[in-house]
């Protein structure tokens, strides 16, 4: 079974994403070759943390604390 691209996923996802309180952008990104989810959210709450997944479809999810943008 082949897997989505990241832009397919992201862009199935991000309005969700975008939808919890706090949470400020989304984006792809790349690290050791691997691509992930960035969620931008104005402060890394706990409360937060634990509403945003861990991974989307097979690509990690990394939370990126940026403030209000």
């Amino acid at each position: 079974m082949n897997r989505k691209n990241i832009e397919q996923v992201l862009k199935e996802h991000s309005e969700r994403l975008m939808a919890l309180p706090g949470v400020v952008g989304t984006a792809q990104g790349e690290r050791n070759g691997e691509a992930y989810i960035a969620v931008f959210v104005a402060s890394a709450s706990a409360s937060l943390q634990a509403q945003l997944p861990s991974e989307i479809e097979g690509y990690a999810v990394s939370i990126v604390e940026t403030g209000e943008i």
